[in-house]
């Protein structure tokens, strides 16, 4: 049965979502295309990192739906929610590694947690997913020994370890330098394009979000009060938006580069 949804894995349907008198979403629809890098972006709480949690189940909308795969999950148990949580890989603000486990350990735990994985198995699949981050032959290293940005990929191998339908990273640039960030929003590319994922990227990092997004939605009052592709959303006449992207874009001075 075709219906015009198809190309849409997810779909955000008039979610509504307090905390206390505290409304964080008041009326918010988004659909998020197979496939595609979108960057959601808004001011500190607004709601960006609730949307993800929402997403996953973590967190229950308080009216609305939430279609992936054109399945409403908001009235799901936690026993129907696994196989939706399997489709999405997560990777956290601040690389969430377990620290007492190697790089090897990190990145296997998915897999083994999933089960059916021969140990040859995993071991390959590790193999292949620090390759795809450009840190082959890492597995023995233990996450203290790791800089930021290093931390930062393997927990971006550890994402996709499994080949999920969709990644979901939570500002994944935070606190990298900028050679980092580059190479950080390099990977988030590749890895759609090498996994056919769909990627949702929640960030303040306007340079990184306009690197990587094919689109760009923004949260503000309650809702989604623009999306578009990229370079259009740049160019967005919406006054709350202007104000955001021109806010954002000024660097406080101490990073202006040296003068040569």
């Amino acid at each position: 049965m075709h219906n015009g949804h198809d190309d849409n894995i997810i779909r955000f349907e008039h979610v509504q979502k307090s905390f206390g008198r505290q409304q964080i979403f008041k009326d918010l629809s988004l659909e998020i295309r197979r496939g595609e890098i979108i960057a959601l972006v808004g001011g500190s709480g607004c709601g960006k990192s609730v949307l993800l949690k929402l997403l996953l189940g973590l967190q229950r909308v308080d009216a609305g739906a939430i279609y992936v795969d054109n399945e409403d999950i908001t009235r799901f148990s936690e026993r129907e929610l696994l196989p939706v949580r399997r489709k999405v890989g997560m990777v956290f603000q601040n690389g969430a590694l377990f620290d007492s486990l190697s790089v090897f350990d990190n990145i296997a735990y998915p897999l083994r947690e999933r089960g059916g994985h021969e140990p040859e198995a995993i071991k390959a699949r590790v193999a292949e997913v620090l390759d795809m981050i450009g840190l082959p032959g890492i597995e023995r290293k233990m996450p203290a020994e790791l800089s930021g940005g290093m931390r930062k990929r393997v927990s971006l191998a550890r994402a996709v370890a499994e080949v999920p339908q969709v990644v979901l990273y939570d500002e994944p640039t935070t606190g990298l330098d900028p050679v980092n960030v580059r190479r950080i929003s390099e990977l988030i590319t590749e890895l759609r394009d090498k996994l056919d994922t769909t990627s949702i990227v929640v960030t303040h990092d306007l340079a990184s979000a306009y690197l990587v997004s094919d689109r760009m939605a923004m949260i503000a009052q309650g809702g989604i009060i623009a999306v578009d592709a990229t370079p259009r959303f740049r160019r967005s006449d919406n006054p709350v938006v202007r104000d955001f992207l021109t806010a954002m874009n000024i660097k406080p001075r101490s990073e202006e580069p040296p003068p040569l």
